[in-house]
């Protein structure tokens, strides 16, 4: 993967684990924590997970991942925090503006994820009736299972697994969405 730009969206539903370790096991490195970027709106937010967020969210998400992208052509490695449920991959792949991503998916049981909100402590985001909703969203679409990674583990584990899974080139999406197969 020598000269090749890495973006890195590690994904799933509140709760699911997602780790911003990953980006320090990579050098250099960049994390894009795509939440924070819902904080740049001043007047008018909507609850992303509400109906009524869809432009929001495609407007956030877009710059989000156009900071990503930047910073993977940049020749950083960049590990995207955040949710990018699999219907709108296509639409955050194309305004990186780069040719493939790796996409992880984070996906132990519901219940798990309630309790890891739940336990939450000084995090933004703790409402128990919204991870649900997301939780169902990332359950419902039919994606390949070797996207996902269902297990529960200690954060470390899960980004030493998911930093072999990126270096073995096991998880590429090609941006027009064709997923490669392993090499």
């Amino acid at each position: 993967m020598a000269g090749v730009p890495d973006l890195i969206v590690v994904t799933g539903p509140p709760g699911a684990g997602k780790t911003r370790t990953l980006a320090k096991l990579f050098e250099p490195s960049a994390l894009d924590a795509g939440d924070g970027f819902f904080a740049f709106i001043d007047r008018g937010y909507i609850a992303p997970w509400a109906a009524e967020a869809h432009h929001q969210n495609e407007v956030v998400v877009a710059a989000a991942a156009t900071a990503a992208g930047r910073l993977a052509i940049g020749r950083y490695t960049v590990v995207y925090d955040g949710v990018i449920r699999p219907w709108f991959l296509e639409t955050f792949g194309a305004v990186t503006g780069l040719t493939r991503l790796h996409y992880l998916m984070l996906l132990p049981s519901e219940q798990v994820c309630i309790d890891r909100v739940r336990a939450r402590v000084g995090h933004g985001f703790t409402d128990l009736e919204a991870t649900r909703h997301m939780y169902r969203e990332f359950v419902g679409p039919d994606i390949d299972d070797r996207y996902m990674m269902t297990r529960t583990a200690p954060v470390e584990a899960v980004a030493s697994s998911l930093c072999e899974l990126v270096l073995a080139g096991m998880r590429i999406w090609t941006i027009d969405g064709a997923a490669s197969r392993p090499s």
